[in-house]
């Protein structure tokens, strides 16, 4: 890390600074290719350092410019409010990872930041560009990351795609919600978010992993959120599965076996009974009062996501009744009736 205690130097300054330092870098690596091919990309800082307190030499910035230890973004930090962070390949690519979405090590005060990379193949060459007009999509590590692309066309950042700017997004208070709703809306059938949800563990649980009781938790979420389940469609358990890898990293192979394997059931109502009920049926019968508490305690918005709806009514259980019975279609009787009798509507 390198700071600089000057904070007159202008934004045009810096700029000026960035470009003279990234000529430099590019002259002296082709006076000296063969040294830069071995550096890596923590030397790589030094060499920064050092071409930066020569071409400070005469600017606001000589003389400010010290390089500090540590795990902090950007590597180096000039006057204060400016910023370069120092990346490197070892191949002919010019994309690599840039810093964590959240960005909780971001040196206090630093408002302006560019890249200066060095592609150390042969030839060696340095480019230097705005931070924000080089991160094009979001990807996955110990946490979400930028993806930096130096040839990145201006207009195609994830930030012009998202119709929001670099500095409102990193100053939002939950940012990787806002990653997270943009590529949401952009998801096709079957797709899902997981990789980049900012509350679960990286580890995966398999549903035979889990205890009785974690399984029934399991159902009682499936029956209350998604009325698809109760379809027909042979698709049918996609999005609760998603779902469920989405928010508690939790695979099941064969998701049928928790909601409808097993025999047929009936249902006893005030002045009629209910024959040759499906097992997904049966097992709303038998977690009816769960149900209910899941449905009233769930938020708004992951019911809108959850049941696909645009609106949640007062009556939640009354709209979960019509969704599942627009779904599920029993062949001798009629499914808004049984859910009635269930519920003792």
């Amino acid at each position: 890390m390198i700071i600089s205690n000057n904070r007159n130097p202008s934004l045009i300054e810096f700029s000026d600074l960035v470009d003279k330092t990234t000529r430099k870098l590019n002259d002296d690596s082709k006076k000296r290719m063969s040294y830069y091919l071995g550096r890596n990309w923590s030397q790589l800082e030094d060499n920064v350092k050092e071409i930066l307190d020569i071409v400070s030499v005469g600017t606001p910035f000589e003389g400010t410019i010290i390089k500090v230890s540590g795990q902090r973004f950007p590597d180096i930090v000039i006057s204060k409010y400016y910023g370069i962070e120092v990346k490197s390949s070892k191949d002919e690519s010019w994309i690599t990872l840039g810093g964590s979405v959240k960005e909780s090590t971001r040196v206090e005060d630093v408002e302006r930041i560019f890249i200066t990379f060095g592609k150390l193949t042969n030839p060696v060459e340095f480019r230097s560009r705005p931070y924000e007009d080089c991160l094009y999509d979001v990807v996955m590590t110990h946490s979400p990351r930028y993806r930096i692309d130096m040839n990145l066309e201006q207009g195609n950042s994830i930030f012009d795609k998202m119709n929001i700017s670099y500095n409102d997004l990193r100053n939002a208070e939950n940012p990787v919600n806002e990653i997270i709703n943009y590529y949401r809306e952009s998801l096709n059938e079957g797709e899902g978010l997981w990789w980049i949800k900012s509350t679960t563990s990286l580890k995966v649980k398999f549903m035979s992993s889990l205890s009785s009781n974690e399984k029934k938790q399991i159902r009682i979420k499936g029956l209350s959120l998604f009325p698809c389940i109760f379809s027909n469609s042979p698709s049918k358990y996609d999005r609760f599965t998603m779902w469920l890898m989405e928010n508690y990293n939790i695979i099941s192979p064969s998701m049928r076996d928790l909601f409808s394997s097993g025999g047929k059931g009936s249902i006893v109502g005030k002045n009629q009974v209910f024959s040759d009920i499906p097992k997904v049926i049966m097992n709303v019968n038998n977690n009816n009062t769960d149900i209910i508490d899941t449905i009233n305690n769930t938020t708004k918005d992951v019911l809108i996501e959850t049941w696909n709806e645009r609106k949640i009514y007062n009556d939640r259980l009354g709209q979960w009744i019509d969704l599942v019975s627009s779904m599920c279609i029993l062949e001798n009787c009629n499914t808004k009736r049984v859910l009635n009798t269930i519920f003792n509507r």
